[in-house]
């Protein structure tokens, strides 16, 4: 057989493990954005925390279970039907990896804006709830494979 540069030097996996993979990416992701919006909050010595708060966990599990749940459906579906031997890194689609630079860059832009501490803890904790619960189709499908 004969395979092209890219083809050899690619770094194949199993479909578990890169359900594997997107797992950890969701759960890490979700929880370091839910740590640094407890953190904004924690700070803001806001006598509305606990309604910020709850209004953090609404938002989180209602986008979750709204968009991300079924994007998470989606995305460990197109790894089953891409099967063992594929790249690694396709766990998640090209239009996936640059929607993710582009959250990350709308962070950093988030993170350096006049916005208060107190607002970017909402929205931090918010999608960082919301990715977790999101995470949980991997982990269910990861834990199906088995």
């Amino acid at each position: 057989m004969n395979l092209s540069p890219l083809q050899r030097f690619k770094p194949a996996s199993r479909a578990r493990t890169q359900v594997l993979l997107a797992a950890l990416l969701w759960t890490c992701v979700g929880c370091g954005l839910l740590l640094a919006g407890l953190n904004w909050l924690g700070h803001s010595h806001n006598p509305w925390l606990p309604g910020l708060l709850a209004l953090a966990i609404g938002l989180g599990l209602a986008k979750g279970q709204l968009a991300l749940a079924r994007t998470a459906r989606s995305a460990a579906a197109r790894i089953a039907r891409r099967g063992d031997g594929t790249c690694l890194g396709g766990f998640l689609s090209w239009k996936s990896w640059l929607f993710v630079l582009a959250m990350m860059a709308g962070g950093a832009a988030l993170r350096h804006s006049t916005l208060s501490r107190t607002i970017l803890g909402v929205l931090y904790a918010a999608v960082g709830i919301a990715l977790l619960w999101g995470s949980r189709v991997f982990w269910m499908e990861w834990r199906r494979t088995s």
